[in-house]
């Protein structure tokens, strides 16, 4: 049983890394297969992804469940399916993830905002990129208007703002002081 189960209804933190912290990502067409097989094996039915990023070494997925049996149903095929590909690829064997996903239920409103703001900042804050819409794989382009995507379902959260402009100004203005819920983030 999972340490934080994961209930319908309810916005959750996803995130996983590679093993020893390694590249989870190698070529431009395993970031995009994974977009599209996470979208296939989640999307409308099991989950919302209201925001995500992609880094080379590590994932993030802000969600709202719709089911029960999400992890069974959804990540855990999901995650045997990229890895066998990846491994096949670049022909190496055994895991690629450092272990199951990892959940944290976003419990609150604030959370909700900061955590977004969070995951869109994460190649920032990594030194990848100057500005969040430097950054391919993420949802912030679709956030502020830069693409049309169809994964990310924003309006609950850029329903908290007047426009587009004021929820870019509100992840601009991060003074990467994240310690309020610090304890809920992953390195």
């Amino acid at each position: 049983m999972r340490k934080t189960p994961l209930v319908p209804g309810h916005y959750y933190h996803l995130y996983n890394r590679g093993v020893d912290r390694g590249k989870i990502f190698f070529q431009r067409k395993n970031w995009m297969f994974f977009l599209e097989r996470f979208r296939l094996y989640c999307l409308p039915t099991y989950a919302s992804v209201i925001a995500y990023c992609l880094m080379p070494t590590h994932y993030h997925f802000l969600i709202l469940i719709h089911t029960v049996g999400f992890g069974e149903k959804v990540m855990q095929p999901f995650g045997i399916s990229y890895t066998k590909a990846l491994n096949t690829q670049q022909k190496r064997v055994g895991p690629l993830f450092q272990g199951p996903f990892q959940a944290v239920l976003v419990d609150s409103d604030a959370y909700l905002l900061q955590l977004t703001r969070y995951i869109h900042l994460n190649p920032v804050s990594a030194g990848h990129v100057a500005r969040p819409e430097e950054w391919e794989f993420s949802s912030y382009r679709d956030y502020v208007g830069m693409r049309a995507g169809t994964l990310p379902q924003a309006d609950a959260i850029l329903g908290m703002f007047p426009d587009r402009a004021e929820y870019r100004a509100f992840v601009e203005a991060q003074t990467r002081d994240y310690s309020p819920i610090s304890h809920l983030l992953f390195d």
